[in-house]
């Protein structure tokens, strides 16, 4: 059995960690490089960071950030925020990132997808849906930084982006962002019903509960979240025992907890 993922997420804008509530009313939380190396520390098993005002600023990713980062990271790293082309893509992952996110610009072009997977393998290609319930049992996929509604039905959108090259879905509930309700476990679990590949849940995480909600009910492979660790209300090896607790495989330090 896979082992379970927890993703410490660093939202970044102005070259410092932020958060909000539904994507609004946003808080310094830290400075990125810190924040990445208490919680390689801590256990996590991947850091994501999210440059994310670049595609709404029309500008490329903070290179030089995402490289400084890196430098401190032992663990996986994801990078997102105005990836377009497959240039950006190399460029994000010579400045140390091993995967690399895209939102906005496969919107737009959907092919991007196509073009990353056979430059970089699809391993490299992650997917980032921000969803948004219509509050009908359907939900609509935002695009720049949650700022622009697009039409697109997100359940539909993954499937294709799976199907385009995408290697994982980055998840994101608009809705739950920031609300440490829980994650949108009928949303996950619908995705996970119409894609093959790993999807990670992301948003209203609150507590440990709700992450072993998130995987087993929802069917996620790993779990994001970012107010909880930033402000110190939960520890990763908490999260981490919870989980074990509950029968779900998971990594920590020299050590692996399976059921």
């Amino acid at each position: 059995m896979l082992r379970k993922r927890i993703i410490p997420c660093l939202d970044v804008a102005d070259g410092r960690v932020v958060k909000g509530v539904r994507f609004v009313d946003l808080t310094d939380e830290g400075d990125p490089i810190e924040l990445a190396s208490r919680y390689v520390a801590e256990g996590a098993d991947e850091i994501c960071f999210l440059d994310i005002t670049a595609s709404h600023e029309a500008r490329g990713t903070l290179l030089e950030l995402v490289h400084r980062t890196a430098a401190v990271l032992t663990v996986p790293f994801t990078v997102g925020g105005g990836v377009g082309s497959v240039a950006d893509m190399r460029a994000v992952l010579r400045a140390g990132a091993d995967k690399v996110a895209v939102n906005t610009a496969a919107v737009r072009r959907p092919r991007l997808l196509v073009e990353c997977a056979a430059a970089f393998g699809r391993q490299c290609v992650v997917l980032a849906v921000d969803a948004r319930s219509d509050g009908a049992g359907s939900w609509e996929v935002y695009t720049h930084g949650g700022r622009r509604a697009t039409g697109i039905d997100a359940i539909d959108w993954c499937a294709a982006g799976a199907a385009l090259g995408a290697g994982e879905i980055l998840l994101t509930s608009m809705d739950r962002d920031g609300t440490k309700d829980g994650y949108d476990i009928d949303l996950l679990a619908r995705v996970r019903a119409a894609v093959d590949i790993p999807v990670i849940a992301s948003g209203g995480a609150g507590d440990a509960d709700h992450m072993v909600e998130a995987l087993v009910a929802g069917g996620a492979d790993a779990v994001l979240a970012a107010s909880i660790f930033h402000r110190s209300e939960h520890a990763i090896s908490e999260v981490k025992a919870t989980l074990a607790s509950a029968g779900l495989p998971v990594r920590v330090p020299s050590l692996v907890v399976a059921p």
